[in-house]
């Protein structure tokens, strides 16, 4: 399914949650002086306008990032990505997790996006024409698939699918399972959202069978318009690297505030 476009939704409390916990993650790995490969199956287009008019129709920026932007130190990974955007595309500009690993990245590493959707992929292109990486105009889990394990050995796999392919919530526990046969050293992180009427619950128990030392996160919020069916953002994250448990629940704090 092509329909998707995340411009409605960028920069939502789920956006607040999965790149604000990507960044620190990223953060963490590249302290060592050592490469590592970062894969992303849905990339998206990677940078989006708060002040478009897609964002303001649906009002989930002004209640995400609006409202969130003050829970992180100056210092804070994620703070570090926000200011270098919008120092260099504008006040409203706010990066999808491709930018977000990029700005996390160095030279050293490797850089694998996909994204099926044709405008979408035009426009990551050109989003990440300064920072490099292989694109790809392909299925993502084909993709993951192919390159698992990827060189360098070391690396973060991020798995956030807009899920209006119902089959996604059967078949992701099976692919997940099978790249994490393949990369048994990776950090393997799937984003899901939380729904009013909870289509995750089981995809989450097949994932904890399939992999039972992955670690979940999971924040609750206030639907962003009446009506509106997504109250939460999840995380199965295998290979957590250490500390991960420590910053999501102080995380989950400050969401917690919000119910």
């Amino acid at each position: 399914m092509l329909s998707y476009q995340h411009s409605y939704h960028a920069g939502n409390l789920a956006d607040v949650h999965k790149h604000s916990l990507l960044a620190w993650m990223l953060a963490y790995m590249t302290r060592k002086d050592k490469p590592l490969s970062y894969l992303e199956t849905h990339a998206g287009r990677g940078l989006y306008d708060l002040a478009d008019a897609a964002a303001v129709k649906t009002g989930e920026a002004a209640k995400g990032i609006g409202q969130a932007s003050d829970w992180f130190a100056p210092d804070h990974p994620y703070s570090n990505v926000l200011q270098r955007i919008r120092a260099t595309h504008g006040r409203d500009a706010y990066p999808g997790s491709p930018l977000v690993a990029a700005e996390s990245l160095r030279p050293i590493d490797n850089i694998h996006l996909a994204e099926l959707h044709p405008q979408e992929f035009a426009a990551l292109q050109a989003n990440m024409s300064v920072y490099g990486g292989v694109l790809r105009q392909r299925d993502g889990y084909e993709m993951a698939l192919s390159l698992c394990p990827p060189d360098p050995r070391r690396g973060l796999l991020l798995i956030d699918p807009s899920f209006e392919v119902k089959a996604d919530y059967q078949t992701i526990p099976k692919t997940l399972a099978k790249i994490h046969r393949k990369w048994s050293v990776g950090v393997l992180v799937l984003w899901y959202p939380i729904l009013t009427d909870a289509p995750h619950i089981p995809m989450i128990r097949a994932l904890q069978d399939a992999i039972p030392d992955g670690v979940t996160h999971e924040v609750r919020f206030p639907p962003a318009r009446p009506g509106h069916r997504m109250i939460g953002s999840g995380l199965y994250v295998v290979n957590a690297p250490y500390g991960f448990d420590a910053e999501a629940a102080q995380l989950g704090r400050r969401f917690a505030a919000l119910i």
